[in-house]
């Protein structure tokens, strides 16, 4: 593609970006050196009123290369969505009722013309921990619950076992719970709030000390370099939020057979990016809602994924 684009980016506040590790960031970036021009705005900006399309209050944007003040702003306004080339959903989780109702109204942007991605039907239908059920046969064995009875049967069953929230991120709420079953009934009555909620369980994976490695499936293929989250010091959490080392890796010949056979499948479904979550050989998570990692894993080993990126975004323009 060499027409200019104009690109809406739905996130978090642009001032609360750290620029130095935001993947949103570089994606920014990069469409501007590419030509294209960008606006920004937050979920709580979407508006929908009947018989009018859905529109935004954004500001339209220029990145400086500065630091500090990264960016400036050349004007501002309600627009409707549909007048970008593309919108890009980079809002942070958690996946809430607030962010479910977003997905709705960019899904009416869609019906009036806009291109969104990830595509808001397809964040609906892979919630980031469920959507691993879907592809068991490359996950470790995973229980999805209310019940406290069944996560003591898991346990008996796998001795060691791992369990989190469905609607976490950044490591918080995971435990480890191993064959002495210490705090068991504790940590689910926490995590289930007493039968309220879902919770997951897996099996330990002990590859764990290796890295829970994040995979990139950019357009439907994998990128060439992975960034292994390493756990440090007594933490079972690898995750860069809980204090994990990211290290930067050559993709295996392993990892790639696995995530060669989900990408596809996945992107079919409008998911453009995805970040797939391994420990070992198995999946543990499949990440559709902002996925990151993209500055660690081109600072490390020079890769660029952000242009990786750009490309499979213009090759999905008409």
């Amino acid at each position: 593609m060499n027409r200019q684009m104009n690109i809406l980016v739905v996130a978090d506040p642009l001032e609360v970006f750290k620029i130095y590790k935001d993947t949103t960031f570089a994606m920014m970036r990069e469409l501007q050196r590419r030509g294209h021009t960008l606006a920004a705005c937050e979920p709580q900006h979407l508006q929908w009123q009947s018989g009018q399309p859905v529109t935004a209050q954004l500001r339209h944007v220029t990145l400086t290369g500065d630091a500090e003040t990264w960016f400036t702003v050349t004007r501002e306004g309600r627009e409707p969505l549909h007048g970008f080339d593309a919108v890009l959903m980079r809002k942070d989780p958690p996946f809430d009722s607030e962010f479910f109702y977003a997905t709705h109204l960019l899904e009416q942007a869609e019906r009036e013309g806009a291109r969104v991605f990830n595509s808001p039907r397809a964040l609906r239908d892979h919630p980031e921990k469920l959507a691993l059920m879907e592809f068991a046969k490359f996950a470790p064995p995973t229980l999805v619950t209310r019940q406290a009875e069944a996560v003591r049967a898991f346990h008996a069953e796998h001795k060691d076992i791992i369990l989190k929230p469905l609607d976490g991120m950044g490591g918080k709420g995971i435990f480890r719970v191993g064959p002495d079953g210490m705090n068991l009934g504790s940590i689910t009555e926490t995590l289930n709030q007493g039968g309220a909620t879902s919770v997951m369980v897996q099996r330990y994976l002990p590859e764990i000390v290796q890295g829970d490695k994040r995979l990139l499936l950019i357009g439907g293929k994998v990128a060439p370099f992975v960034l292994a989250r390493i756990p440090q010091g007594s933490e079972v959490r690898g995750n860069l939020a809980a204090g994990g080392k990211g290290v930067a890796q050559p993709l295996s010949d392993a990892d790639r057979q696995v995530a060669e056979a989900i990408a596809p499948t996945l992107a079919a479904r409008g998911l453009l990016l995805v970040g797939l979550d391994m420990i070992g050989d198995k999946v543990t998570e499949i990440n559709v809602t902002s996925p990151t990692c993209f500055q660690e894993i081109q600072q490390q080993a020079g890769f660029d994924v952000a242009a990786m990126f750009v490309d499979a975004l213009e090759a999905a323009m008409p």
